[in-house]
């Protein structure tokens, strides 16, 4: 799931929150993308109070990204809630 806020102290850019179930899938996950060089661990979701696991990613307003998350195991797998799919990779426009 993607939540955006617009930033207060930028207003060229918009805070990308990924967000997925503490517990799916198992282990730890992070968010690469184009946005990070594809660097696994760069963004990796942790623990919030409502029992979610998230991180948040400042990124352009106005522009397209391609991401995947990336799970224990080399699992990689995409996010449902994303704007659209480009080939195997999920997409986010801001």
């Amino acid at each position: 799931m993607l939540e955006r806020k617009r930033r207060k102290d930028a207003k060229d850019h918009m805070e990308i929150t990924f967000v997925l179930p503490a517990d799916a899938p198992p282990g730890p996950v992070s968010v690469v993308g184009d946005f990070n060089d594809w660097r696994p661990g760069t963004h990796e979701l942790r623990p919030r109070k409502d029992g979610m696991r998230a991180v948040t990613v400042a990124l352009p307003k106005k522009s397209t990204h391609a991401f995947r998350y990336l799970g224990e195991g080399d699992h990689w797998f995409n996010d449902e809630g994303a704007d659209a799919l480009d080939g195997s990779n999920s997409l986010l426009r801001t």
